[in-house]
Parts: structure tokens; C-alpha cells; sequence
């Protein structure tokens, strides 16, 4: 069996019109949010295996807000969870480590709303702050196809 958590970034700021996209900071309510969000995930959910995020810093800071709560777990960064297509967040997944059992993925929408709704017909939109878990009956990464169990955890939206 593979968990797998679809994490979608804290709320995040526009207010520096000078940074890049990838620079934008979380707001107070993220900062806020994402700690929130990490202590209800860590009291429903053991600790992940693998927690990956995208390069961006509001991405990032999400996945380190949460992380503590699990202990303090060590984040990944794997570029390609930023700006890629469902495809390409389906290429990371299916290249993960059959050791692991349950990952977080860190990222963005319009893609992880995306890759959510391949999983699922259950899932309709994945919000600021909010994780979407998938139970998959397989023993491979690269088997992963329709999840046969769904929950949601918000905390921002």
C-alpha cells in the first residue's frame, strides 16, 4: 500500500511586485495556516517517508511549516514540481524509492488540483493550505493509477 499526500502551498504574497515568481514569501495567514495544517496532519498520519517540494519559496516554506510538526523531517527540493505539467509530476512519483510508503508532495495548482482529479472523481478543487491523501493498493510507485481511498485536510482555503 502507497500514501501519497497532494500539499498544496500556504497563502502567499503579491505584495513585492520586484520578485520572481519562485521568490514569493508566504503571507502572516500562511505562516499562520501551514502549522496549523502540519499538527493535523501529524496527529491523523504517521510520519512521512519522503516529504518533496518544489523549489519555490512559498513552496518550500510550506513543506518546512509542516515538517516540523512531523519532528522536524527533512525536506526535499526537486525542481521539477515547479511549473511542470501532470505528466511530469507523474514521472516524479512513478521514480520514487518503492522503500517508501507515504510521501508528501509539496507544489502548485493548476497542477496538483490536476494530478488530484486523475487519482480521484472525488476531487474538485485542492485549495491554498489544504492536502489531498491517496492510499494506493500497490506495492510499486510506478503502478499508481486510481487511489482507492481520499481525504482532505484544509486549513487555509
Amino acid at each position: 500500500m502507497k500514501t501519497l499526500f497532494l500539499i498544496r502551498h500556504a497563502k502567499s504574497s503579491w505584495d513585492d511586485p520586484r520578485l520572481t515568481d519562485q521568490q514569493r514569501p508566504l503571507t502572516a495567514r500562511g505562516r499562520r495556516d501551514a502549522p496549523r495544517l502540519g499538527k493535523r496532519l501529524a496527529t491523523r498520519y504517521r510520519r512521512p517517508d519522503l516529504m518533496l517540494s518544489s523549489p519555490a519559496l512559498r513552496a518550500l516554506k510550506t513543506a518546512q511549516l509542516i515538517a516540523r510538526r512531523f519532528g522536524g523531517k527533512p525536506v526535499t527540493v526537486d525542481a521539477r514540481l515547479y511549473g511542470g505539467n501532470v505528466s511530469e509530476l507523474l514521472r516524479v512519483i512513478h521514480q520514487l524509492d518503492d522503500r517508501h510508503q507515504r510521501v508528501m508532495l509539496f507544489g502548485h495548482n493548476p497542477e496538483l488540483t490536476a494530478l488530484a482529479r486523475r487519482f480521484s472523481d472525488e476531487m474538485r478543487h485542492l485549495p491554498t493550505c489544504a492536502a489531498a491523501r491517496f492510499k494506493f493498493d500497490v506495492k510499486s510507485w510506478k503502478r499508481i493509477g486510481r487511489a482507492t481511498l481520499v481525504a482532505v485536510a484544509l486549513e487555509g482555503a
